[in-house]
């Protein structure tokens, strides 16, 4: 079986984040050789060898992705695609059987699965099956041009170094374009100043406050400086930055 992936792009989260994959079969050689070629697309990968501890780890990894077989010892794959769903209710589902039969294919997708591959299968497809999902389903993009996060209309080129707002070139200091990377790689949540300066300067906070107070307001002026704004002062709580509701 084969682990390359000549010249296909790169695919992470929507905010550059590697994706979550969740591999569960009570075979701990092809776990493993499954595991192997997910990591070499550059994903979070875990395994699992029975449907209780593919619970347990989905509630922990909060999965974008599980490759589930179908017979596990403790359960059947069906039943334990339900308790992944509760977990995480838009994990895409591709279901791994040894079994061809039509009424099967049909009861995995009749159970919520996304997709089928039966056994013996290539890793190769097996990829592909899970790039075709996690893209449909909007769970991950292709990454061109080097690693890049997306906000809005906000992009930040982690590789080149360069952040555009609506195709319009920003120019920012090493020090304002960390800070823009943290606000990106948490888009909608709040963070405090504490967690901005342990991030950003990697020290303790010890009154520096004012600190991330002048470099948010050196963001402002670059990323919505005649612009909608993006980033907001929660007021006693810190600093978000979202998107521009349309």
């Amino acid at each position: 079986m084969n682990t390359s992936r000549p010249g296909r792009p790169a695919l992470a989260r929507p905010d550059g984040t590697p994706v979550h994959v969740l591999v569960v079969d009570d075979d701990p050689d092809l776990a493993e050789v499954l595991s192997g070629a997910l990591r070499y697309e550059g994903w979070d990968v875990r395994t699992a060898g029975d449907g209780a501890t593919a619970v347990a780890e989905a509630r922990t990894l909060l999965p974008d992705a599980v490759v589930l077989d179908v017979l596990l010892p403790d359960a059947d794959g069906f039943a334990v695609l339900g308790s992944l769903r509760a977990v995480k209710p838009d994990v895409c589902v591709l279901f791994l059987t040894a079994r061809d039969a039509v009424e099967d294919r049909i009861a995995g997708i009749t159970a919520g699965g996304d997709d089928y591959v039966t056994k013996p299968f290539s890793l190769e497809e097996v990829v592909a099956r899970l790039r075709g999902l996690l893209r449909r389903a909007g769970m991950a993009r292709q990454i061109v041009d080097g690693p890049r996060l997306t906000v809005g209309d906000l992009v930040m080129d982690e590789e080149a170094r360069e952040v555009n707002r609506a195709g319009e070139l920003i120019e920012l200091s090493p020090t304002e374009f960390e800070l823009l990377r943290f606000l990106m790689l948490n888009p909608r949540r709040v963070l405090s100043k504490p967690q901005i300066l342990d991030r950003v300067w990697s020290y303790d906070f010890g009154g520096k406050a004012h600190v991330v107070e002048l470099y948010i307001s050196y963001l402002r002026k670059k990323v919505d400086a005649g612009r909608a704004p993006m980033i907001h002062t929660v007021r006693g709580s810190g600093y978000v930055l979202k998107p521009v509701a349309r």
